[in-house]
């Protein structure tokens, strides 16, 4: 078949679907924007478009629906150039889908569908100390839905990672939806004894060192970076031998900036820092690939949190490299973490239960075995790239 990509920051969610379907003898096209600094897995069409943000309850369909007319045109152009698709499949976040179907109508539309924002049991309203939204900040989450609603109506077939988020989607839509995860490859992010991973400027840590890890694309509130800052003061007093690596930018990331400037990285270090041994604290910043494997494998212990919002890819990773995850007891994480079996789960706002819980994770190592084994086996029954999640995302794409 001939299948067109369309994802603002290809490959993105594709990153192992696209070679897949390419092997398997079908036609691959990428449509993405021109400012994408991802290296090329295959030659794309790119579209030029800068983001202009909108104004009043309408803003944010306006500034989805300019993005999808301008992806739109880019794609009437590659249709006067003789392109047309049997699939076209992209995200359904940023509006890009949203008037494709007018280019090439024949074709079957698919919609990668993360999340739709509400104002209950979600993200939004669920830390009180940034988010307690009056009639009018609920009035403007829901108006947020428009573009995404938009696009998953339209869409003959809609992808999303989790059950969980499947279920922010009307019931209406669920017949339409297949539950399929990107996939983790199990083979290749596995447990190491034998892991190193050089802290910058720091100590060399070992697998068996007694470590313990964070990892977020960005140190912010949505993934509870609050939360364990305020916890580690009577962790790191604990356990004095303990080195703590935390991995991530300093943008703002899913929620606002702090109002006064500083990046949430500083604004919670400098909260406990009088409190910590900073000679025991790490910061890596974002770092490669093979340096994040390392950074898991040498971990005795690794604290995932999450509003309710996207599961990470990290934590079902960290899973898969045997790491005794101590995560949020939050939708998401309890989709993939059974307490006490695949990991540990503590309320997402208890300070004193992470300070206990990831002490006690980290003083009794043997006894963590069963569990760090558990977990492995469940990325690899339920997460596995080669085995559960490329079928399901081939058949997906491929259809009936």
């Amino acid at each position: 078949m001939r299948i067109l990509l369309v994802h603002r920051n290809f490959p993105g969610q594709f990153r192992y679907l696209a070679p897949a379907l390419i092997k398997a003898g079908h036609k691959v096209g990428v449509l993405t924007w021109e400012g994408n600094k991802n290296p090329d897995q295959l030659p794309a069409a790119r579209y030029r478009h800068e983001m202009q943000q909108g104004k009043g309850l309408g803003g944010s369909f306006a500034q989805y629906a300019d993005l999808g007319a301008t992806v739109a045109r880019a794609a009437d152009v590659l249709r006067g150039r003789g392109t047309s698709p049997d699939v076209v499949f992209g995200t359904i976040s940023w509006g890009e889908t949203l008037f494709l179907r007018e280019v090439w109508p024949k074709a079957r539309h698919l919609g990668y569908a993360e999340f739709l924002y509400a104002t209950e049991g979600r993200d939004t309203g669920f830390d009180p100390e940034f988010s307690s939204p009056d009639l009018n900040g609920r009035i403007a989450t829901m108006a947020r839905r428009a573009h995404l609603m938009m696009a998953a109506m339209d869409a003959d077939g809609l992808l999303c990672p989790t059950r969980w988020q499947a279920s922010t989607f009307p019931a209406e839509l669920h017949p339409k939806i297949t539950v399929g995860h990107d996939g983790v490859d199990t083979a290749r992010i596995a447990p190491d004894p034998a892991a190193t991973y050089q802290v910058p400027g720091g100590p060399l840590l070992k697998a068996g060192d007694e470590v313990l890890t964070f990892v977020n694309r960005n140190l912010e509130p949505y993934r509870g970076y609050h939360t364990l800052m305020r916890a580690l003061p009577k962790v790191m007093a604990a356990r004095p031998d303990l080195q703590v690596v935390l991995v991530g930018g300093e943008e703002p990331g899913y929620g606002p900036a702090p109002s006064d400037g500083r990046s949430w990285k500083q604004v919670f270090l400098d909260e406990v820092k009088d409190r910590l041994d900073l000679s025991r604290l790490h910061f890596t910043g974002r770092v490669p690939y093979e340096d994040f494997l390392k950074i898991l494998q040498v971990g005795r212990a690794h604290a995932y949190l999450s509003y309710p919002f996207v599961l990470g890819w990290s934590m079902i990773e960290a899973m898969a490299t045997g790491a005794c995850v101590v995560g949020s007891r939050t939708a998401p994480v309890e989709e993939a973490i059974e307490d006490g079996v695949t990991g540990h789960l503590v309320d997402f706002f208890d300070v004193d239960g992470w300070s206990d819980k990831l002490t006690r994770v980290l003083s009794d190592p043997e006894a963590q075995k069963p569990i760090r084994a558990a977990a492995r086996q469940h990325a690899i029954d339920a997460y596995d790239l080669k085995t559960v999640c490329l079928p399901k995302l081939m058949r997906f794409v491929e259809g009936p």
